[in-house]
C-alpha cells in the first residue's frame, strides 16, 4: 500500500472541539507544523463513547486521583489553533452519511481519539484507514480505566498498541506497539503513556509519509478491559494506598539524606553471548563506595573497571576506577568528578586515544572526555546535543561508520530516559557531524529501549544490552538485543535473552553488562 501524493490529508475524530488534552495538542501541533501533512478536519463524533459505563464511585475516585497525581502544566501549541481548523460534526443519522463526508473531504486517514469510531463504510473510503491508540478504547464520560487492571493485579508492565481499521472488511491490524514500566497509580500510567503515545503515533505517520508504505502485522489477541467494578475498584484503592505509604517512607529517607539505592557488582568469565551470571563472584559495595554502571578496559595487560560511585546520602555521583587482581577489585582513585551527576562511564579506544563518554544529562549535553594520563586525568574533548537531556550514550562502529546510541527524554510533563532509543550517524569521537536516524526514536518502550552497556560485535552478529524496566522497578532486568539491521533509513533488533534478578539470592534488579577479553561484569540492585 503506497502513498501516491503528499501532503497526507488527515482527519482527527474527537469528542468535542473546545478543550483538548496535552497529548492531543502535541499531536495536532506536530501535524500542522509538518509540510508532509494536512490537518484537513476535526471530526466531532455525536456519540463518542462505547458501551462501557463506569460507576459513580469510579467517576469520583478517578477525579480525585487525577487531581492528586495527574495535574500537568498546560501544553501551549506553537502551530495549532483550534479556531482556525475546519470543524465537521460527524453525520450519523442516515446510513452512508459519514461515508459521504469522508469522501467529500478527500481524507487519506483518520486518527480516532474516541472509543467509538467511524462506520465501516466510511472506513472503506480511507486509503490508509482509521488509526487508533489502545487507550482510546477504555474511556467514558466518567473517566478512563486504561491500566487499572494492570496496577490492581501487579502486572509487570502496561502495553500500548497503535492499530488501524482498513480495507473492505474494516478489520483491525497492528501498526506498532510498546510496553512501559508500571507506575504506582493508574492515572499516572495513563498520562505517562499518552505522552509516549504521541511520539509513537508521529513516528509512524512519518514512516508512512517517507516510505509511501503502511506496513501492518496481525493484531495480537487482547481482552477488552471493562470499567472496574466496585469490588475491583476497592482492591485497586487498597493497592494504591500501599504504594503511597512506600513512597512517603522513601521521601522521608531522601529528606534525611539516606535511602539511596544500593547496587553491587558481579564478575565472571564469559562473553555477551554465553555468560552465566549464576557462576559470578560478587564485588560488594561499601558504605562509602556504592558501585553501578561498570565498564571494563584492558590496558597494558591489566583489566581496569570504571564505574559510577557514590555513598549513601550523596546528591550526585562521580566516576571511580579500580584494577582487577584475580576477581578482587583494587581501588585506584577518582577518574572524573564534576559539579553535576556522573554515571555510565563508557570507556573506549579510537586509535591511540582512550575516551570516556559518561552520562551527563544534568548538564543538558553529551560530553566526551579524552584521557591524558591513564587512568585518572581526563580533558573535555567534545560535546554534542546541547540543550537536550541524554542518558546512557554509546558510540559504536558498524560497517565502517560511527553510530551514537542515546536515550533522549523529549517530554512535556514526564521526564523519562527509559522509553526512547535515538540513533545518530556521527563522524567519530569528535562529534562534529551528527545525522539523526529517519525513524527516531528507533525503539520505544521502557522494557527494551534504554542502553545497558556497550554494543558488541561477535562472530558476525551485533549485540546491544538493554534495560528491562518492569514491575515498577528501575533496572529490574537486563536484555540482550541482537541488532539485525542498522542504516539511516532502517533499524531492527530482537531480544534473544532476558536476565532477571534471580541468579543470586536477595537481588531486586540487574541493569548493566560489559565484557573485555574473557571477563564480564554486571551490576545488581540490592535495595529499592
Amino acid at each position: 500500500m503506497r502513498v501516491t501524493s503528499l501532503p497526507l490529508r488527515i482527519g482527527i475524530l474527537v469528542e468535542q472541539n473546545e478543550s483538548f488534552e496535552n497529548w492531543q495538542l502535541m499531536v495536532f501541533d506536530r501535524i500542522v507544523a509538518d509540510p508532509r501533512y494536512a490537518l484537513t478536519a476535526l471530526l466531532v463524533h455525536p456519540a463518542p463513547y462505547g458501551a462501557g459505563r463506569s460507576s459513580v464511585f469510579f467517576k469520583l475516585a478517578h477525579r480525585l486521583e487525577q487531581t492528586a497525581f495527574g495535574r500537568q502544566a498546560a501544553y501551549n501549541p506553537c502551530n495549532f489553533d483550534a479556531h482556525k481548523q475546519r470543524i465537521v460534526p460527524l453525520a450519523s443519522a442516515e446510513p452512508g452519511a459519514a461515508q459521504a463526508q469522508v469522501a467529500e473531504l478527500g481524507l487519506d486517514l483518520v486518527i480516532r481519539m474516541t472509543p467509538n469510531g467511524l462506520p465501516d463504510d466510511a472506513v472503506r473510503e480511507l486509503p490508509y484507514g482509521e488509526w487508533a491508540l489502545s487507550f482510546s478504547d477504555q474511556k467514558s464520560g466518567a473517566g478512563e480505566w486504561f491500566s487499572y487492571l494492570e496496577v490492581a493485579t501487579g502486572a509487570p508492565s502496561v502495553d500500548l498498541a497503535l492499530y488501524v481499521r482498513l480495507g473492505v472488511s474494516a478489520s483491525s491490524v497492528a501498526i506498532a506497539s510498546s510496553s512501559f514500566n508500571i507506575k504506582f497509580s493508574a492515572v499516572r500510567n495513563i498520562n505517562f503513556v499518552k505522552e509516549r503515545a504521541a511520539t509513537l503515533l508521529l513516528r509512524e505517520l512519518s514512516r508512512l509519509a517517507d516510505t509511501g508504505e503502511l506496513i501492518t502485522t496481525p493484531l495480537p489477541a487482547r481482552s477488552q478491559a471493562s470499567p472496574p467494578s466496585i469490588d475491583e475498584l476497592a482492591r485497586y484503592l487498597g493497592i494504591l494506598s500501599g504504594h503511597l505509604v512506600a513512597r512517603v517512607k522513601k521521601a522521608v529517607q531522601h529528606k534525611a539524606g539516606t535511602g539511596a539505592a544500593v547496587w553491587t557488582l558481579f564478575t565472571g568469565s564469559g562473553r555477551i553471548d554465553d555468560f552465566e551470571p549464576g557462576g559470578s563472584v560478587e564485588i560488594p559495595p561499601t558504605a562509602t563506595d556504592i558501585k553501578a554502571d561498570p565498564f571494563l578496559l584492558q590496558h597494558e595487560d591489566q583489566c581496569y573497571l570504571f564505574y559510577e560511585a557514590y555513598a549513601d546520602g550523596d546528591r550526585k555521583a562521580h566516576i571511580a576506577v579500580g584494577r582487577f587482581d584475580g576477581d578482587r577489585l583494587e581501588p585506584v582513585g577518582v577518574a572524573l568528578n564534576c559539579d553535576y551527576h556522573l554515571s555510565y562511564p563508557f570507556v573506549f579506544r579510537d586509535g591511540d586515544d582512550i575516551f570516556m563518554m559518561p552520562e551527563t544529562h544534568q548538564s543538558k549535553r553529551i560530553e566526551i572526555w579524552r584521557c591524558v594520563e591513564f587512568p585518572l586525568k581526563w580533558e573535555l574533548h567534545a560535546t554534542a546535543l546541547n540543550g537536550l537531556s541524554a542518558a546512557d550514550s554509546i558510540l559504536t562502529r558498524h560497517e565502517g561508520r560511527w553510530w551514537l546510541f542515546t536515550n533522549l527524554s523529549e517530554f512535556h510533563a514526564y521526564e523519562d530516559h527509559c522509553s526512547e532509543l535515538h540513533v545518530f550517524e556521527v563522524d567519530g569521537p569528535g562529534l562534529a557531524r551528527i545525522t539523526p536516524h529517519k525513524r527516531n526514536p528507533v525503539v520505544l518502550g521502557s522494557t527494551v529501549a534504554r542502553n545497558a552497556g556497550r554494543i558488541f560485535a561477535r562472530e558476525g552478529r551485533v549485540f546491544r544490552p538493554s534495560q528491562h524496566n518492569a514491575h515498577g522497578i528501575y533496572g529490574y532486568g537486563l536484555n540482550i538485543m541482537e541488532i539485525e539491521q542498522l542504516d539511516l533509513e532502517n533499524y531492527r533488533e530482537r531480544c534473544i535473552r532476558t536476565i532477571k534478578p534471580d541468579f543470586k539470592p536477595g537481588l531486586l534488579g540487574c541493569h548493566h553488562f560489559d565484557a573485555a577479553g574473557d571477563r564480564y561484569v554486571l551490576d545488581a540492585r540490592l535495595t529499592l
